[in-house]
């Protein structure tokens, strides 16, 4: 289920925050339901566990879990909420990217046409 990109710039627990998080999104993992523990997410990704554990800090911090003693971690109330208020900050960004494809000369047509792509995805994941 989870995967990790060795040769990728970005973090490990990074990849494991995101991959969590999307794995929410799409219904994978549900609300109250038990994530992989950080020994069993170690041993199958051969990761050390102090990285599977900054992750599962990460998302603890975010909201996006919440821990039990003894249980392990789970996805929390409202996570789904959680996620999409921090990604829609990213907004921001976008706008900021597409000005500069727009500069590149870049039709609005093509950007639009890109944007439609990505939600065809999405509803086929779904």
């Amino acid at each position: 289920m989870f995967q990790i990109d060795v040769m990728s710039r970005k973090p490990v627990y990074e990849q494991l925050v995101n991959q969590v998080e999307r794995f929410i999104l799409i219904g994978v993992i549900h609300q109250d339901e038990q994530i992989p523990s950080v020994r069993s997410l170690s041993v199958e990704l051969a990761v050390n566990p102090n990285t599977i554990q900054k992750a599962y800090s990460e998302l603890d911090r975010r909201g996006i879990t919440y821990s039990v003693p003894g249980k392990g971690s789970f996805v929390a109330p409202g996570a789904v909420q959680r996620i999409g208020e921090r990604r829609r900050s990213k907004l921001k960004e976008f706008i900021a990217l597409v000005s500069e494809l727009a500069l590149a000369g870049i039709k609005k047509e093509e950007i639009i046409a890109c944007v439609e792509e990505a939600y065809r995805e999405k509803e086929a994941v779904q």
